[in-house]
């Protein structure tokens, strides 16, 4: 730390500051128009001028040297920068500081005694409208370059520039074109840095910035999984903007184009706002009180004709932790069943399953803080810059500044893009390049012996094993060459930190289990666990709470804090606290729900927030198990397919109208609260759990969701120093965090490893080849995954801007394939799988590779997962998404 005086006063700030951090401690306020202080320091505005040691400087460009005496407030001072401001403000038109402007620029100017008459400047420059979320006004440029800095040193999308010269110099996007045609993905950065209001987000919102909003609620985004602080801005009940917090944890200031303007969704004629019940094959509106009777007597008739287990829930990703608690506690006490799981069986289950047999708990080794100060990153069947996008953009932000960079995807996009090597295998061969990479470690010798010695076990097993998989044979298996093999495994292995982070690119397939254990034993090998030696492994969540539900026990083999019901100690503590018997046999997952329904075993089934009918593989036959099971009920926002198949459905709150917590991928409890109440008769999904537990006769406790958090800590021990009031004070607390008066553990087993040895695990399973393979009739493979503009089935972002940004399901082909099956760019396409049939679009690029096509799912209507197979993992039934084998033919326009 350093410290300096300003006018008088002793501040302290980190090493490396800048003077104007050293005056903004010191309370100071200082325009500077062409500095933000996520960017790096331009000195070009010349307003933030104060006098350092007897000498006139530039506060932002300029070091805080230890004991330095720093004025600002002399006479001299305030007029030179008056007359910075005052000389930009005059080529601006009058209307940049008319009225209530809430510009940077404005703000200056008032504090500076400037009115609307210092701005000089002529309209005419123009502007462009052309995005839905991004308007610029060219006429408010001053120049300054701060989006430009955004744009590349936040965002890394390098899509915007500064063009022409002079006075005249502005932004424009560096495609040339229209903003909705550039590279720009909506971030919103640059929204966020403008100092004039050139760049703005259209409507309510528009001028506001993060540094200048009025009162807003402080939550927690309910997109993907990284966990970003929003502020969210309302009036009159409605929300005007959202904005990222400064301060987030994780976003640190940073947003993508969902969480930051993808709430157009709340105020969609669309939304549900009252129960609808199934009478005569149409669902209609009904009041909660009817609806409530059908749910509970079709419950009792199923258990009636049945048994407790002929009920099951699929509790929600996109729900509260709370809320997850409450649903798995209803199915346990109130209908007597363990027949509950969520979504993160069709996702990350292998993950759970694999980093629990390798380090004994199922989540991320370390904090992101700590994976993004690695030297190496080896990034495995992930697409962050799109999927994971303010993830993304940091990882980047990391290989720019030096780190090197290993990506092993079937797809070149994203960081892929900025990779030192790219590794591209054969859909459904990762173990066996995982094998390949583990191999070179070990013969190079590029692996911790003393580590291995002290805390590892299976190394002998491992050893034998990977004998048979030199380099030149996976390449035989892979597709990868041997060369860029052992570059990589150079890369990683010789790295002073390296770190690794996968997605569903690793754990989607029929032996994810497999995969995510064998790349586990990268790290071990390499000692980088648990030690100052690296950081880990890390899977990064697709939902907002996917690892939330999973934490709190919404699973049919695991109460809250990953305690098997099998076991019974950890039933006896549930069952102390909650006062009943813990049923003892695992229940069904989802894909076993389903499969009882059309067997006629399983007669009532209560989805909440999942749109199974879009969402998981072999969907015609998803179908056919809800039209087969007597009661489905669904708690959505909108008439989703499920919905559409189901025979009561409940109007339920979004995110941004919940009271509970998330927990983010790298293990964060974070707040969430209600920035918006729900439209009309819609109830949080809490309140729905409760209202169908006392229309069964039941009380199920936990009257609110701080209650419910704080019993979980009862039975789960590592969370029992968790609470709202400690979230409220703190903003973020990963678990394990057994007590209330210490911090949690963002990084895990530093001392031992929570298998019951106190070792790391590694494992030797044989590479096993996929489900599917291509053949004359189907011979190429489709891979499914995400795009940036949306997110999952799409039933939010669909419904606003992000759909005129990404309006479409498109099917990626290599230019081979496309002249080979006689394909334009453009040509309505129909995809057909062994399963089913889809329709897309089809768009020719060399993003795949020859053989492969990739869609994602976003548009229900499309039917992509009704081209994917059941084939599931063998240790957790978690889907092949990754593998199905297609064909595809040009759809001939009718007439």
């Amino acid at each position: 730390m350093t410290g300096i005086e300003v006018d008088g006063v002793s501040v302290t700030v980190p090493e490396g500051a800048s003077l104007l951090s050293a005056v903004r401690a010191a309370g100071v306020e200082l325009p500077a128009l062409c500095s933000d202080e996520r960017l790096s320091p331009a000195g070009s505005c010349r307003t933030c001028l104060v006098r350092a040691d007897g000498t006139i400087v530039a506060a932002c460009v300029s070091p805080a040297a230890p004991g330095a005496r720093v004025e600002t407030d002399a006479d001299d001072l305030r007029q030179l920068r008056r007359d910075a401001v005052r000389l930009i403000a005059s080529a601006l038109p009058r209307r940049a500081l008319t009225g209530d402007n809430p510009s940077e620029l404005a703000h200056a100017c008032r504090s500076l005694g400037l009115g609307p008459e210092a701005a000089q400047g002529a309209e005419g420059r123009g502007g462009d409208d052309s995005h839905p979320y991004v308007h610029l006004d060219r006429d408010l440029c001053i120049a300054c370059g701060r989006c430009v800095r955004m744009c590349a040193e936040v965002q890394g999308t390098f899509a915007l520039t500064l063009v022409g010269r002079g006075a005249g110099t502005v932004v424009a996007p560096g495609t040339g074109g229209p903003w909705a045609e550039s590279d720009c993905v909506a971030c919103g950065g640059c929204v966020d840095t403008c100092p004039t209001g050139a760049i703005t987000e259209p409507g309510p919102g528009r001028g506001l910035t993060s540094a200048h909003a009025p009162a807003a609620t402080r939550t927690t985004c309910g997109y993907c999984g990284v966990g970003c602080a929003l502020d969210v801005v309302t009036a009159d009940g409605e929300v005007t903007a959202v904005l990222p917090a400064r301060d987030g944890p994780v976003n640190q200031g940073h947003a993508c184009v969902k969480g930051r303007f993808a709430h157009g969704y709340l105020t969609s004629p669309e939304r549900l706002t009252c129960p609808l019940l199934r009478r005569y094959g149409r669902l209609e509106p009904v009041g909660w009180d009817e609806a409530l009777r059908h749910v509970a007597r079709g419950l009792r008739a199923a258990i009636g004709a049945g048994g407790a287990d002929a009920v099951a829930a699929i509790s929600s990703a996109r729900a509260t932790n709370e809320e997850n608690y409450l649903v798995q506690k209803f199915m346990r006490v109130v209908i007597g069943t363990n027949n509950v799981d969520n979504c993160s069986r069709l996702c990350h289950s292998p993950s759970a399953a694999g980093l629990t047999a390798s380090f004994g708990l199922a989540g991320g080794t370390d904090s992101f803080d700590d994976v993004e100060r690695a030297d190496c990153l080896l990034v495995v069947g992930a697409n962050p810059v799109e999927a994971h996008p303010v993830v993304g953009a940091r990882l980047l932000r990391r290989v720019l500044r030096g780190a090197k960079l290993v990506v092993a995807d079937p797809r070149a996009v994203g960081l892929a893009l900025h990779a030192d090597v790219h590794l591209r295998p054969r859909p459904g061969t990762n173990v066996a390049l995982f094998h390949g990479l583990a191999h070179v470690l070990l013969t190079e010798g590029l692996v911790d012996e003393e580590f291995l010695r002290e805390r590892a076990a299976g190394l002998p097993e491992l050893a034998e094993l990977l004998m048979d998989y030199p380099p030149d044979l996976v390449e035989d298996i892979t597709g990868v060459p041997a060369e860029d093999l052992v570059a990589a495994a150079r890369l990683y292995g010789r790295a002073r930190q390296p770190a690794i982070v996968y997605g569903l690119g690793v754990t989607e397939h029929l032996h994810g289990t497999d995969g995510v254990r064998s790349l586990a034993n990268l790290a071990v090998l390499r000692g980088a666990v648990g030690t100052d030696r690296g950081y880990g492994v890390n899977p990064l969540r697709g939902q907002n709470n996917v690892q939330g539900a999973s934490d709190m026990g919404a699973l049919p083999d695991l109460l809250p804090g990953y305690g098997k019901v099998a076991d019974p100690a950890v039933r006896s503590r549930a069952e102390a606290v909650w006062g009943v018997p813990v049923p003892e046999r695992p229940g069904l997952r989802i894909p076993d729900m389903f499969a009882a329904a059309r067997a006629g075993a399983l007669r009532a089934l209560w989805v909440i927030g999942e749109d199974v009918c879009a969402t998981d593989p072999d969907s015609n036959r998803v179908a056919a198990a809800l039209d087969a099971c007597p009661l489905v009920v669904c708690n959505e926002l909108f008439l989703s397919e499920t919905a559409r198949h189901a025979d009561i459905v409940l109007p339920v709150a979004s995110w941004l109208e919940k009271d509970g917590t998330f927990v983010n991928f790298d293990r964060r409890f974070q707040r969430v609260r209600p920035a918006v109440p729900s439209p009309g008769e819609a109830r949080s999904d809490f309140d729905v759990v409760h209202a169908v537990a006392v229309a069964m006769g039941s009380d199920i406790g936990c009257p609110t969701p701080a209650d419910a958090l704080a019993e979980c800590g009862r039975i789960a021990p590592v969370f029992a120093g968790l609470s709202h009031d400690r979230l409220d004070r703190e903003g973020a607390v990963p678990w394990p965090c057994p007590d209330p008066d210490r911090p949690g553990e963002a990084k895990l087993y530093k001392e031992r490893f929570a298998t019951p040895d106190g070792r790391a695990h590694l494992a030797a399973p044989p590479y096993l080849p996929p489900g599917e393979h291509p053949h004359d009739d189907y011979p190429l493979l489709l891979v499914t995954g995400r795009r940036w503009a949306h997110y999952n089935s799409g039933s939010m972002t669909r419904r606003g801007g992000n759909l005129a940004l990404d309006p479409v399901d498109f099917l990626d082909l290599h230019p081979d394939d496309a002249a080979r099956y006689g394909v334009r760019d453009g040509a309505q396409l129909t995809v057909e799988s062994r399963h089913g049939q889809a329709r897309l679009i089809a768009r020719v690029s060399e993003q795949t590779a020859p053989g492969q096509v990739f869609s994602s799912f976003h548009f229900p209507a499309s039917g992509v997962n009704r081209l994917t197979s059941s084939h599931a993992d063998t240790v957790t039934s978690c889907p092949e998404y990754k593998v199905t084998a297609v064909r595809v033919r040009v759809r001939r326009p009718v007439g």
